[in-house]
């Protein structure tokens, strides 16, 4: 699991072209099945891009009926518990440096439970735009603002839905989408650089990691999150990814166990669109962004010109 903060991606490392962490946000379509032990699939929220009732789902069983829900219905829980302390080192690496620059304002586009956002309010003193517009993640986002000194909420301006319908003027110079371009559709993602760089001040920054350049050539399995133990409680997910219709499917398994049995599992499927770096930069070029050296090989930047 609106434009450009449909969907974003659990922190973990892909086997291509580095797609790593952090949960899907920002533009992904996905689909949600809660699935008990030693039972049939229970339906909770599904949204696809294909009436799920017409296909059977990636792991052989019956497809489940189509319902409509809010985004991250199921991530949320398991986000920060899995993936908090990875995507807080990966966050500190990529963007805390160029944000120590930023004088002006700085855009965190998708910027789920608030992680990075965290770490570009700590880095620099100049004001942050966090764009995010699934209201689980907002929730979460704004539990970890609540635990932050008021001096540094106060520069955190929550903007409620996608990049594309906030409006935003030249109010940073510098941009970061982590974790979140992969997972929109190739309109959407020429939307949000148009976005983007009507967002960036003259000379502004933007920091992305880039979508995979290739399908899968099968079902793989890409990693595991966890174990981590919350009283006689493991919390982990296991994750796979496999080539479908030109996108790339990733699937998120959640699971609950105590005593070696499992209570619980649920799944979350998320869609990445492959672009090779040629075509990502034709598109940042079209929307008056220039490809520049970014600070980290897991990343690209773009710099919108100055005056």
């Amino acid at each position: 699991m609106q434009a450009a903060t449909r969907a974003k991606l659990p922190f973990v490392a892909v086997p291509s072209r580095g797609l790593e962490e952090r949960a899907l946000r920002a533009a992904c379509a996905w689909k949600a099945t809660s699935v008990l032990p030693n039972s049939s699939p229970v339906s909770t929220v599904v949204r696809s891009r294909t009436p799920l009732a017409t296909r059977p789902d990636s792991f052989g069983r019956s497809a489940v009926s189509e319902m409509s829900g809010a985004d991250y219905t199921v991530s949320v829980e398991f986000y920060d518990l899995l993936q908090a302390e990875t995507d807080r080192r990966s966050a500190e690496r990529r963007f805390a440096e160029a944000a120590r620059h930023a004088r002006h304002g700085i855009l965190d586009v998708g910027a789920g439970t608030g992680i990075v956002t965290e770490i570009l309010l700590t880095a620099s003193a100049a004001p942050i735009h966090a764009v995010e517009p699934a209201a689980p993640m907002r929730a979460a986002l704004l539990s970890r603002l609540a635990g932050l000194g008021a001096d540094q909420r106060a520069r955190v301006t929550l903007h409620p839905e996608s990049i594309e319908r906030a409006g935003l003027e030249e109010v940073a110079d510098l941009a970061v989408a982590s974790n979140i371009i992969a997972c929109l559709d190739p309109a959407t993602r020429r939307s949000t650089w148009q976005a983007v760089s009507r967002a960036l001040l003259p000379g502004g920054l933007l920091l992305f990691d880039p979508p995979p350049t290739e399908l899968p050539t099968g079902r793989e399995k890409v990693g595991r999150l966890g174990p981590v133990r919350v009283g006689p409680d493991l919390y982990g997910a296991d994750i796979t990814r496999e080539p479908d219709a030109g996108i790339v499917r990733m699937v998120f398994t959640y699971h609950v166990e105590r005593d070696g049995r499992v209570l619980r599992q649920q799944r979350e499927t998320f869609e990445l669109w492959p672009a090779s770096a040629s075509q990502i930069g034709a598109e940042l070029e079209a929307q008056g962004l220039q490809v520049v050296h970014a600070p980290t090989a897991d990343l690209l930047a773009a710099r919108r010109p100055a005056r």
